[in-house]
């Protein structure tokens, strides 16, 4: 009998599996009724169909990109895309200008954000600012009075120098309105120069020359605010951390800001054009780090972090067309793919059934739990990450039948090979356990290391199918761990299976039982010859290894020589 705890063990294994099925079901169910979730995962491009947008940039009359300058547009395009999702969108270049985006289903105005924002970002100094006027006489493309100079009095010293603030600028900036229709046109000021501009809570600023660029940024990510405690605010912020060259210019225009007074003092963070936020300087910051605050939502800030952490685009783009597109392959593909799983699923089925007779029901009960683990996982992540499934990765989830499977043979194998070793089935599925773990463990990290790789080099459809090898690379040992052990402990408590039946499969004389224990070989006869009625015997021949075959050869070569000595000394005596 298999050890109580053993038993226990398994039990509260299997009951820990059963949480996790309620957990992924409960949370489904969950975002059906209250969300958008669905019972079955979204489908990618090219079996659902989508929408494609064609983006024209925004150049001079008679300029024309070029097409590095496009290479990066699709790169930059593509990367802000998949930061929601592995939703395996197609972006490409049409002609020598244009930068088409095809994407799954319906894009949100968060994703059509991402698309289209060039997320030009630039730090600059604030030299004046006032609550903006609601008057619309003068737009702020208006001609300022040519009476007005536009050369500064003195030659400005730096950037926050108020001698940038020339007579014509401050009558521009005393009429400039935020409300007019003519305002998104702000911004377009030279970097060297200053910029009349607003934010979104109606303040108008006069900024200084850019003195930190987008480029600078190293890396951005959105989070809530906390405490010197660490305690949350519940305040959404976007932290950034800048190169070795933006830290160096961020300590330098840190260090000259905390010295000066009044709306000198804030550095205004532009994007696009419009003030996002302009914070007062509390110090010198001298470790690269900065964090943008504001009336963020958690959507805003994570697609404010993609923007600036992809980079800006080279080129301004608009959208030309927005159009929904058909399915590239289709339903009639993806039944092809599912049928070609079905018969794969099958295949290994027969073959399992063939080989361990009724422990093959063990392997398909298995693969039945696999499958749907999967299933709820893809459909869970279709919701959170909206993960789309593809031709490609109902490939990477019809291999992971063959890498499912073969964890099954590696642990049956290890226990037939206890029971040849003399031991009782549930002493076996224990020791057999020990030493297939290793092997299935060491598998599945090479078979996810590959599928990570994958993943980080690919694009488009090649994504999705590593995706899905890594997702079931992860689901087969789950289910090795919480499964296919503690059912396989189980059942060695039945008779079945614990006495040997020929048809369970672990009969130890159809598998040739070599030992009698530990290191106690069954000897067959010298020279491995043996009768035929002698099926048993044959077959323990048959599973010898060599170095077990050898030792059989010596010790009747030991007892043939023994033989030989009493018959020469029978004969002298």
């Amino acid at each position: 009998m298999a050890q109580p705890t053993a038993v226990k063990k398994a039990w509260k294994t299997l009951i820990w599996l059963g949480v996790i099925f309620a957990v992924l079901i409960g949370t489904i169910a969950g975002g059906v009724i209250w969300s958008t979730a669905t019972w079955t995962p979204k489908l990618a491009l090219d079996l659902e169909g989508g929408t494609q947008i064609i983006l024209t940039p925004k150049l001079e009359s008679g300029e024309t990109p070029s097409q590095e300058q496009l290479d990066q547009a699709v790169s930059i395009i593509r990367q802000r895309v998949d930061a929601s999702g592995v939703s395996e969108a197609e972006v490409t270049t049409q002609g020598a200008q244009n930068v088409v985006v095809s994407i799954p289903g319906q894009p949100d105005e968060a994703t059509l954000s991402r698309i289209e924002s060039s997320a030009k970002l630039d730090f600059r100094p604030v030299l004046a600012a006032s609550v903006a006027t609601t008057s619309t006489t003068t737009s702020p493309s208006a001609t300022p009075d040519p009476s007005l100079s536009t050369t500064p009095t003195t030659s400005p010293t730096n950037a926050s120098d108020l001698a940038y603030i020339t007579p014509a600028l401050q009558a521009e900036f005393d009429s400039f309105d935020c409300n007019s229709t003519t305002a998104d046109d702000a911004g377009q000021a030279p970097a060297d120069q200053p910029l009349i501009t607003c934010d979104s809570n109606g303040v108008k600023y006069i900024l200084g020359p850019v003195e930190i660029e987008g480029a600078d940024i190293a890396d951005a990510s959105a989070g809530v605010a906390t405490t010197q405690n660490g305690s949350s605010t519940g305040q959404w912020v976007v932290d950034i951390s800048f190169n070795d060259a933006g830290t160096q210019k961020f300590a330098d225009v840190t260090t000259r800001l905390y010295g000066l007074t009044g709306v000198q003092n804030q550095f205004a963070i532009v994007l696009d054009g419009k003030v996002i936020t302009a914070p007062t300087t509390g110090g010198a910051f001298t470790d690269g780090k900065a964090q943008i605050s504001g009336s963020f939502t958690q959507e805003s800030a994570q697609t404010l972090a993609d923007q600036l952490k992809f980079g800006a685009l080279p080129i301004g783009f608009t959208t030309q067309s927005q159009e929904d597109i058909s399915a590239t392959l289709g339903s009639t593909q993806l039944l092809s793919g599912l049928l070609a799983g079905a018969i794969g699923l099958l295949l290994v089925v027969i073959y399992s059934l063939i080989q361990y007779r009724l422990l093959g029901t063990v392997t398909i009960a298995s693969l039945v739990v696999a499958a749907a683990l999967t299933y709820l996982l893809v459909t869970l992540m279709s919701w959170r990450i909206d993960f789309r499934l593809s031709l490609a990765g109902v490939a990477g989830l019809i291999v992971a039948i063959g890498i499912t499977a073969d964890s099954f043979i590696v642990y049956f194998e290890r226990i037939r090979d206890e029971l040849r070793d003399g031991r009782a089935l549930n002493s076996s599925v224990q020791a057999g356990w020990k030493r297939a773990i290793r092997t299935i463990t060491a598998s599945d990290a090479v078979n996810f290391l590959a599928a990570a790789v994958l993943y980080v080099l690919a694009i488009g459809n090649v994504r999705g199918f590593a995706f899905t090898l890594g997702l079931t690379t992860i689901v087969d040992i789950i289910v090795v761990m919480l499964f296919t052990h503690p059912l396989m402990t189980l059942l060695a408590e039945l008779p079945f299976f614990r006495d040997g039946h020929k048809l369970s499969g672990l009969d130890p004389r159809a598998l040739g039982a070599v030992y009698r224990g530990r290191a106690q070989f069954r000897t067959p006869a010298v020279g491995t010859t043996v009768s035929k009625k002698n099926a048993a015997s044959k077959e323990a021949v048959k599973r010898q290894t060599i170095a077990e075959r050898k030792a059989a050869e010596l010790a009747g070569a030991k007892t043939g020589s023994d033989s030989n000595r009493s018959t020469d000394e029978g004969k002298n005596s």
